[in-house]
């Protein structure tokens, strides 16, 4: 962590800095007329500080120099709206708690850590202060418990977007709680979280947060069809859904997020190997259809309007044939399988090597060949 030593000398060089070249310290601006003295860096106006702030771009100085004095502190406190600690590597909860009474007006915080380190003291002191918290990262925070979800349930109802993958501690019930209380989430990633993501706590998703756009579930095994079609006639806005790693899944889900989630652009399923090809042909001919139609131009991958379905892992899905993932590719343009634009991904499915993204096949059928193409593994 950065000391307040290092920091007053940071301070003090762009103090001098800043002098320099607005005339040399002369209290003179160029234009002529009187200018306050400045004597020191704590003299600086609030709206000149948050400026320097922002230029220099580090979240340590801030939180160190949220220290320095009552002004910095209240200037910080109102100014900032965007923290990550992840830079601490030890003690960022005591960190946390003695920061949060100073940033009530913080919108995104990111508490990622390499380490745990964060406790639910922490979490109780960011719901306690931070009213209008808007996103939220403690992902890996292994210590934490259901305290934290209630805390953030009560504290923090303005939540859209909740990264706690890897917190294997999370109950099912504290996760329908929160469900009910931050019904503004449209991003949540429950990634690991194997006792938090039941079939129950899905449902209670699908009937409280009905805007939700993405949604990991990746390796939360308890996870059924029962789950995944609440989540599909529930949260009719969905976009991207990671079912990887959810092994009791059947062509039921994909069937049901075929013809419930219109707006569907990534789907995840690595390792469903109850998936077939009926789920497959579903997606071929469902509502998540590209407007633009088959064999249609195909726009750049960068583009941000893209329509239809543009990420699909089927990896060790080994059950599917050609012809239905040939399907799909024909469905969806945006789907690659080319090295270029691998958006298709089918590693360990070797019975699959002869399915051709639209690219591949427009300009084979330009040249007047069709030899298989490169896949991107």
């Amino acid at each position: 962590m950065v000391s307040a030593r290092s920091l007053d000398g940071e301070l003090d060089s762009c103090f001098r800095n800043l002098t320099v070249s607005s005339g040399g310290g002369r209290g003179q601006p160029e234009t002529g007329g009187d200018m306050p003295t400045l004597s020191g860096w704590k003299d600086l106006p609030m709206e000149l500080l948050m400026r320097i702030i922002s230029v220099v771009g580090d979240d340590r100085i801030v939180v160190v120099a949220s220290g320095v004095c009552t002004g910095w502190r209240d200037a910080l406190g109102w100014g900032v709206t965007n923290l990550s600690l992840s830079w601490c590597q030890q003690n960022m909860n005591n960190l946390t708690i003695s920061f949060a009474h100073k940033f009530t007006k913080l919108q995104v915080l990111t508490l990622r850590q390499i380490k745990p380190q964060l406790e639910d003291s922490a979490v109780e002191a960011v719901a306690n202060y931070c009213y209008d918290l808007r996103e939220l990262d403690l992902s890996r925070s292994f210590r934490l418990s259901d305290r934290s979800l209630y805390a953030l349930a009560n504290g923090c109802p303005r939540l859209t977007k909740l990264n706690i993958s890897g917190c294997s501690s999370f109950s099912d019930s504290a996760l329908i709680y929160l469900s009910c209380h931050c019904k503004n989430l449209k991003c949540l990633n429950l990634c690991g979280c194997v006792k938090a993501a039941t079939d129950e706590s899905l449902q209670a998703i699908a009937r409280n947060c009905v805007h939700m756009q993405s949604l990991n579930l990746g390796w939360c095994d308890n996870v059924t069809d029962e789950g995944v079609t609440s989540l599909a006639s529930g949260c009719p806005d969905l976009r991207a859904l990671d079912l990887c790693g959810c092994v009791l899944i059947t062509d039921e889900s994909v069937i049901a997020l075929a013809s419930g989630c219109p707006h569907l652009r990534s789907l995840g399923m690595y390792y469903c190997q109850n998936i077939t090809d009926r789920a497959m042909y579903s997606l071929a001919n469902s509502c998540v259809k590209s407007k633009r139609g088959r064999w249609g131009a195909v726009r750049s991958s960068s583009s941000k309007d893209i329509d239809g379905l543009a990420n699909l892992n089927i990896s060790q899905c080994t059950a599917l044939t050609p012809p239905a993932v040939q399907a799909v590719c024909d469905s969806f343009p945006s789907l690659h399988t080319c090295p270029e634009r691998h958006s298709l991904i089918i590693s360990g499915c070797l019975s699959l090597t002869s399915v051709h993204c639209a690219c591949g096949l427009q300009r084979h059928r330009a040249e007047g060949t069709l030899q298989p193409t490169s896949h991107a593994y």
